[in-house]
Order: C-alpha cells, then sequence, then structure tokens
C-alpha cells in the first residue's frame, strides 16, 4: 500500500508578485520538510527555507522542523518588513508634535 497524501497550500509574497502554490505531501510530513517538497525556492532563489519565518493560517510555528502539517493547512512564509529608520524617527516625532500641539 502506498504512502496517503494530502493536499495543502503553500504561499509567499515577494516585493513584485505572489505565489500560491497547491502541493500534495505525505502524511506526516513536517513543515519545513512540506516547504521543500513545494518547489517554492525554485520560484525564489533568494528564499531560505531552512531559516526563514513560516506560519499556519496567520499564526507563527515556533518549531517548523518539528511541527507536523494537517491536510488543508496554508503555510505561509514571511519574509522581514525593512523600515527605514529616518522615516521611522520623522513620523514619530510629527505624532509627537500633533499630541503637543492638542
Amino acid at each position: 500500500m502506498g504512502e496517503s497524501l494530502m493536499d495543502i497550500e503553500v504561499v509567499y509574497a515577494a516585493v513584485d508578485r505572489q505565489v500560491l502554490l497547491t502541493v500534495q505531501v505525505p502524511a506526516g510530513c513536517s513543515v519545513r520538510a512540506a516547504l521543500g517538497l513545494s518547489g517554492i525556492a525554485g520560484e525564489f532563489p533568494e528564499l531560505d527555507l531552512a531559516s526563514c519565518t513560516v506560519g499556519i493560517f496567520g499564526k507563527v510555528v515556533a518549531d517548523p522542523e518539528h511541527c507536523l502539517v494537517r491536510a488543508g493547512d496554508r503555510l505561509e512564509i514571511y519574509r522581514p518588513l525593512l523600515a527605514d529608520p529616518k522615516e521611522v524617527r520623522r513620523l514619530r516625532a510629527a505624532k509627537a508634535a500633533r499630541a503637543k500641539a492638542s
């Protein structure tokens, strides 16, 4: 008898495009292994699947090596948010000025 497979989704949004893949993975597959099987690294070579932060339906997975996926899960690969420190300081100063004026 063959290994049972289940469908999951893997999503990633780069700055310029988004990809949603439907993938069949074996039952008992870890989150990290499912990402590897998805082929998403071929779509985005800059992704480091070994260290990227991932979640299932918006909840961060603390240990993707040992967390098992379930049928129908949507694995989300998160990229770090980048903010210009000068812009953050400018916005904070503008907010403080408005608060002081009122």
